[in-house]
């Protein structure tokens, strides 16, 4: 692949999108209305005012001869003959070919590639499975046409093709990712569109499968069913061979502009690849246990009864917790906290943190008492993001995945509270994760499988790739697309949404009150504790993030906070301009007069008179009269959309 592996899209798709540029542009459609002599054809044109009645008569016939000459050429035998003679040259075997694999005879449904095969590389995957076999070679072809069908006879002589229904037209990655689903099933089971499944291999199984995927190449081309619909048909195929060849399943040829889902075609199982040309020998295990998952976010991928379930691992010193920190000052504090809140849970694997070059040695010392091994990393920056953006550097998290000592990873954001144990989330594979808007997860809880083929993966595609967020969880969504529902209660948003009611907003207070606790974390979007007093949730005091506010949860991360010693207490300590913002705040609500009366209270953490800066310019009281104190209101990037809410 030359830059983006979708780089040259398909014709069809630079014709849309360039006719559509030109509506846009009103270079379509807009002669008419500046100069009235320029209209569209009507038959009225020909019927010139001011003729007489005998040209009109001459023109009306002369008009019904040229007509019927024109049918009657489109009806002529010879014309005929010529398609006929193309049917009957064609063989059965090479009409049901391309019937059952590529639909020529029907509409373009998303299936089909205008990707011109490079046979030599194809040829070059099979002589490696062939070097690796006994002889004969059977192959399962799906979504060639029948032209490729030839071909691939030439190179395999068993090679046959495999039937598959198309997925109805009608359905959408809407549909297979709901923004929402009845995860307890109070008023129905949630369901996910029927996805047929290929037409059964022969005795035996494949020896080879080989998939060709169509890629659009615009925004959003991973995010396509029917490119899904192919993938999952191949590995079911390649999955469904017998036991008796071991654990490992059939291999798989990818024909495809576009890199696989690598979270289903795993790097780690690549054998080779050489440009559009991809083969793979799948885990048997690994391949059949995802293929048991659902097929989008439609359904859940973890029971929620299973959160509370008692998980056994098999190697829990493979297993670990990792979180990530490219700002001391904005997220060392929640860090600590969060690893005194894994230790609280009854946890007791391996927890690291991943720190850039930013990151002091005072804090790292810090971290590594509160529990977490620390690792160094080189920050990666994000190409869009505006120099010293919240986002500039957050695709470092891209580092979990060179975290090889381990097969399963939890990543955490530091901004998380672990309330009960999170170890149920390692029996999960890559990438699974709660919903967060439309049809994309949230990463501030993910289960990742780390690879460095992966982390390549990722590194070489940051200036294709487009973020819908601008950060790391968008890239991750285009990346990841096909990934796997977890409850929310593993991942609960702090958060009230505008159109909740009375009753669903008393429901989720009680949720975060709940003890012993309902859910696995929350996630402290909006101002984060550290950031507040500790005498109530001062997201209150600010009419944009009052819908963050929560001081059931507020009191519940202070009480993790005083379980740390007090030398890392010291850690979360408020600078002076983060006083002065808060005292803003106060005010601001006084003069809103809000309902909740927060700004009533008066604060009592000692903190409010602790100073944290160095010297006496640190120390100043920052005054706010008649102006607004800029400081610690970061939030999330699950935050940051709040206009999406």
């Amino acid at each position: 692949m030359g830059g983006f592996a979708c780089a040259h899209a398909e014709k069809r798709h630079r014709l849309d999108r360039t006719l559509n540029g030109l509506g846009k542009k009103g270079y379509v459609g807009s002669c008419y209305a500046k100069d009235a002599k320029y209209k569209p054809f009507s038959f009225g044109a020909l019927l010139s005012e001011g003729l007489s009645g005998k040209m009109l008569y001459v023109k009306l016939v002369l008009l019904i001869l040229m007509c019927g000459s024109i049918m009657g050429l489109l009806h002529s035998p010879s014309i005929h003959h010529g398609d006929n003679h193309r049917r009957s040259t064609q063989s059965p075997e090479m009409s049901t070919a391309m019937r059952t694999t590529s639909g020529a005879d029907e509409p373009d449904s998303g299936y089909t590639s205008d990707l011109r095969v490079d046979w030599s590389r194809v040829s070059m995957a099979v002589r490696r499975v062939a070097g690796e076999g006994d002889g004969g070679l059977r192959v399962g072809i799906l979504n060639f046409d029948g032209d490729e069908m030839d071909q691939w006879r030439s190179l395999v002589p068993a090679a046959s093709s495999v039937h598959l229904d198309r997925v109805a037209g009608n359905v959408t990655w809407a549909h297979l990712y709901p923004e929402w689903i009845d995860e307890e099933e109070l008023y129905h089971a949630p369901a996910c569109p029927d996805l047929p499944e290929p037409s059964s291999a022969p005795e035996g199984g494949y020896d080879v499968v080989a998939v060709k995927l169509p890629c659009s190449g615009a925004a959003g081309w991973s995010k396509d069913v029917p490119r899904l619909h192919l993938q999952l048909a191949a590995a079911r195929l390649a999955a469904g061979r017998p036991e008796e060849h071991g654990r490992r399943a059939a291999h798989v040829i990818v024909v495809s502009r576009c890199f696989p889902a690598p979270n289903l075609f795993r790097c780690k199982d690549e054998v080779m690849r050489d440009g559009d040309v991809w083969l793979y020998r799948p885990d048997l295990g690994a391949l059949r246990q995802k293929l048991a998952l659902p097929v989008g976010s439609c359904r859940l991928a973890m029971p929620l009864r299973a959160l509370g379930e008692a998980y056994v691992s098999a190697a829990p010193r493979r297993e670990a917790y990792a979180t990530i920190l490219h700002s001391e000052q904005l997220y060392a504090c929640g860090a600590m906290v969060a690893a005194q809140s894994i230790r609280m849970a009854g946890s007791d694997r391996d927890m690291v943190a991943l720190v850039d070059e930013t990151i002091s040695e005072r804090h790292r010392s810090a971290l590594e008492a509160a529990g977490w091994k620390v690792r160094a990393i080189r920050r990666i920056r994000n190409p869009r993001a505006s120099r010293d953006a919240y986002n500039e550097w957050n695709y470092s998290k891209f580092w979990l995945w060179t975290l090889t000592e381990y097969e399963r990873v939890v990543f955490l954001d530091a901004d998380l509270l672990v309330q009960r144990p999170m170890e149920p989330l390692f029996a999960m594979p890559e990438v699974s994760a709660t919903g967060n808007h439309g049809t994309v997860f949230n990463s501030g809880v993910m289960v990742v499988e780390p690879c460095n083929c992966t982390f390549r993966l990722l590194v070489d595609h940051i200036g294709d790739i487009e973020s819908y967020n601008g950060g790391d969880q968008g890239y991750l969504n285009e990346v990841f697309s096909w990934w796997h529902r977890l409850p929310s209660r593993a991942n609960y948003m702090k958060h009230f949404w505008e159109g909740d009611t009375a009753e669903r907003a008393a429901a989720k207070r009680r949720v975060l009150a709940a003890d012993p606790p309902a859910v696995l974390a929350v996630h402290f979007v909006g101002m984060k504790p550290w950031f507040c007093f500790r005498d109530y949730d001062c997201n209150w005091n600010a009419p944009e993030l009052r819908q963050f506010a929560s001081d059931e949860a507020h009191a519940r991360w202070w009480s993790a906070h005083d379980a740390m010693p007090p030398r890392l207490q010291r850690f979360c300590l408020l600078d002076e301009r983060q006083k002065a913002l808060l005292r803003w705040d106060v005010a601001e609500a006084r003069k809103a007069n809000f309902s909740d009366g927060h700004w009533r209270d008066r604060i009592a953490d000692p903190r409010k008179s602790i100073c944290a800066g160095v010297g006496v310019e640190g120390c100043r009281r920052r005054e706010i009269d008649g102006r607004r104190v800029d400081a610690n209101r970061v939030t999330t990037s699950y935050a940051k959309l709040i206009d999406n809410f």
